[in-house]
């Protein structure tokens, strides 16, 4: 029941091994720990379930998903899978689940399954962008005071300024950041995430303008 780094850290080891026996008793709720317990049984096995009543919050509809787990995030509150209906890779919320019910067939779409990453920013998604900083004094310590895990990432240059190779599925997280503190940041060699930022930087101006 603790929410502890501490404890988080703990949950994540425990998750790697697929020990849903024990997750399903880490401090949520009996109907999300049940739905865990049936969904980590699912990806050890090579199972396909069906996810039974879906709220979908795009649609405000329930339904049923037929699909294969291979994959949690967000600390196990969501489990990333092959949708059999739509061919295509998605991420569903336990807690909008109301049963999940194992079906007797195997995985048939293994290939298909897209690894999912999640950066330093907190934004997840199939594929990664190179970005290349660097960053002065103030720039890396908000940095590093908002996101510990940039810490390893960051390398003194002679100046005294730090530089930052990272690989982000998004640009709206970096982007956010640099934008907030673009007189204590340079970027080097990247031409996407520059791009990005000027399309930013004119809806913007569109904006104050009007």
């Amino acid at each position: 029941y603790d929410n502890s780094p501490q404890v988080r850290h703990l949950r994540e080891k425990l998750s790697s091994l697929y020990a849903y026996k024990v997750l399903c008793k880490h401090g949520v709720d009996e109907h999300i720990a049940q739905n865990l317990a049936a969904l980590f049984d699912a990806v050890k096995t090579e199972r396909m379930v069906v996810l039974r009543d879906y709220a979908s919050p795009n649609s405000a509809q329930t339904s049923d998903r037929i699909v294969e787990p291979y994959l949690f995030v967000s600390e196990n509150s969501e489990v990333r899978c092959y949708e059999i209906k739509t061919g295509q890779n998605k991420t569903f919320k336990l807690s909008r689940i109301r049963k999940v019910e194992p079906l007797d067939l195997l995985w048939s779409h293994k290939n298909e399954h897209a690894e999912y990453f999640t950066d330093l920013f907190h934004f997840s998604g199939e594929e990664r962008f190179p970005v290349t900083l660097i960053l002065g004094q103030l720039s890396m310590s908000l940095l590093v005071e908002e996101y510990p895990g940039a810490s390893a990432m960051l390398k003194k240059q002679d100046d005294g300024r730090f530089l930052l190779k990272t690989e982000v599925c998004s640009y709206k997280g970096i982007g956010r950041f640099v934008m907030g503190l673009i007189d204590d940041i340079e970027i080097v060699d990247s031409p996407d995430f520059v791009e990005y930022l000027r399309g930013k930087v004119e809806d913007l101006t569109q904006k104050v303008g009007k």
